[in-house]
Formats: structure tokens, C-alpha cells, sequence
């Protein structure tokens, strides 16, 4: 469907870690009568709540919400999978005339579902993995991700040197089919009238957020909720327990490293992780309308969806939000 064809409106709701998405989210759903699909990948997994800054049950109860605690640790979701889901939540959110808002931060996630991008279409190579797993097990994490530089500088400037999985997909992608990983995300249009919604807040300001969020997940928990899924079987290296947090919590009670230092990793990584998601959404980027998150926000918001600077909304969604 081509952008002028389509019918369906979508709010997505972008911006760094900390910033405020859950809470304006819920604001403006509430206003407008809308429902939220998660696009954090994190959130997927069930029994991660402290520690992916889940929204809390009272959150939840205020507007209905999608794609959160959807799968196992042991089964996670891949990008095609989220994309086809939060399409059919879209639909069924606007087919109930109520107004769909995509709201998240993980950027790979959000593009997929605005875009249309249709995933390079080569099943998984078990055999080619293994000896890419190895070759990373050899030369470390940070020498693989160097290959994937050289071979496809577009692909890991947006994949964290970390993350070997994904490094290894986008090698064993590479090698397969002898195309730049970046080159096949192909797309088909944005299949929905589109409104975009950055937040942000001065860099001083996002970081003392975040290390006060990180202070409150230790104080309400995080570490005993890592014992328990550990406690349950499940097995550190899943890539869910991979994720920032879980894996520093992971080595303390591995005695690798003490609680303070896990507390320090998991702050610095957030950082980092706070500058590789402004890859995905520039500040000059003509769709966005960028709202710095102050006291008054969810005015300014609901006036920009509902005014002409925006959009003018479907009669039937004008009225579930009356």
C-alpha cells in the first residue's frame, strides 16, 4: 500500500532510554483514545520486568497494551516475527476505532513496522553459524564486529560490537548470498498514515535519569529477579539475559565481579546504548516533530495529533477520544 493510499493512522512515539515514552504514551492514549504496541524488545519476555523498566500493572491497567510479555526468555521473537504482530495489533486497534500508538526505543524495531521492510529472505545456515560462532569465540566479540565493519560499515555502525548474535547474522547473511547485509532490508512504503513523535531532554538531565532508574531497579529488585530466572534454568546465555543489565547482574552472582561494578557497567552501557539509538532517529530528520519532555508535553502533543501541523483524525477515533 503506498503512503497516499493509506487509510490506517499510526502515532509512533520515539526516543532514547529514560526519556519519557511510557509516560506520554499513556497520557495521550488515555486523551485519545488509543492502545499502545510495545516496540522495545525487551519487553517481550516474560518474567523481565524490573530490570527492562517494564510498565508497572497500574500502567497497564490505564490503557490496554501489546506485544509486552508475549514469550519465553528461551523463545525470542525475531524482527520479522515483531513486524508481522505489531502490523496485525495496528489493525485491530484502528478496526476497534481506537487510535494505534507504536511507542519504543529500539529503533531496528520501529523501522521495520513504518517502513516495510521485507527481511532478507535466507533461512538460518546451522552449519555456517557454528563456524561463525566459533570464529567469535576465537577472535572475540570486538574482532568479529571489526570484519563486519569492513565488510559492510552500514550494518555495524547500528549493531552493538557486543551483541555477537547479530553480528553473526548479518556475516552469515553476507556470506551467504555475497551482498552487504544493509543492501537487502528491502521496503515497500509505509503502509499507514504516519505521525512521529521524538522526546528528548538535555544529555545531563537523560543521564541522571538514567542512573536514578538503574539505583530504583536495584532497590526494588533487579537482583533478586535475576536469581530467580537463573533459580529457574533458564540459561545466562540467552540472548534475552544478554541484555544490558541482566548480564552484569549475571556476573555478580557469578562472583565475577562485585555489585558495585555491575551497578557502574550497567550504567556506562546504558549510555552508550542512549548514543547508538540517535542513530536510528536524527534531530533534523523532516517526519519527526521533536518535543522536548517538560511539564505541559502531553498538551503540546495531543494539539500537534489533533491539529493540522499534524494530522486531521478519522472521524470515529475524533469521537473515542472526546
Amino acid at each position: 500500500m503506498s503512503l497516499i493510499e493509506a487509510v490506517i493512522p499510526l502515532v509512533v512515539i520515539i526516543g532514547p532510554t529514560a526519556v519519557g515514552k511510557t509516560e506520554l504514551a499513556i497520557n495521550l492514549a488515555e486523551r485519545l483514545g488509543g492502545e499502545i504496541i510495545s516496540a522495545d524488545s525487551r519487553l517481550f519476555y516474560m518474567g523481565m520486568n524490573i530490570g527492562t523498566a517494564k510498565p508497572s500493572p497500574e500502567d497497564l491497567s490505564r490503557v490496554r497494551h501489546h506485544l509486552i510479555d508475549v514469550t519465553s526468555p528461551t523463545e525470542p521473537w525475531s524482527l520479522a516475527r515483531f513486524q508481522s504482530e505489531a502490523r496485525r495489533a495496528v489493525e485491530e486497534i484502528y478496526g476497534r476505532g481506537k487510535l494505534p500508538f507504536l511507542v519504543g526505543g529500539t529503533g531496528q524495531y520501529v523501522r521495520a513496522v513504518i517502513e516495510g521492510w521485507e527481511m532478507p529472505p535466507q533461512s538460518p545456515d546451522p552449519a555456517l553459524r557454528q563456524v561463525l560462532v566459533e570464529w567469535a569465540e576465537e577472535i572475540g566479540p570486538f574482532n568479529l564486529h571489526e570484519k563486519l565493519a569492513a565488510l559492510d560499515p552500514e550494518a555495524a555502525s547500528l549493531i552493538d560490537a557486543r551483541n555477537v548474535r547479530r553480528t553473526v547474522r548479518a556475516l552469515e547473511v553476507i556470506f551467504w548470498t555475497g551482498r552487504a547485509f544493509s543492501a537487502q532490508r528491502r521496503q515497500e512504503g509505509c503502509p499507514y498514515r504516519l505521525l512521529m513523535i521524538g522526546l528528548t531532554r538535555p544529555r545531563t538531565e537523560l543521564y541522571a535519569r538514567i542512573d536514578q532508574r538503574i539505583d530504583r531497579m536495584i532497590a526494588d529488585g533487579f537482583i533478586q529477579e535475576v536469581q530467580g530466572l537463573l533459580a529457574a534454568g533458564f540459561n545466562p546465555q540467552l540472548p534475552a539475559l544478554s541484555a544490558i543489565g541482566y548480564h552484569e547482574i549475571t556476573s555478580y552472582l557469578q562472583g565475577e565481579i562485585d555489585q558495585q561494578e555491575a551497578v557502574r557497567l550497567i550504567k556506562r552501557k546504558t549510555r552508550n546504548f542512549v548514543r547508538r539509538q540517535a542513530n536510528w532517529f536524527k534531530p533534523d530528520d523532516p517526519w519527526i516533530r521533536w518535543f522536548v519532555m517538560k511539564e505541559g508535553v502531553t498538551e503540546e502533543a495531543a494539539l500537534y495529533i489533533q491539529s493540522e501541523g499534524g494530522w486531521i483524525l478519522p472521524r470515529r477515533i475524533q469521537k473515542a477520544g472526546e
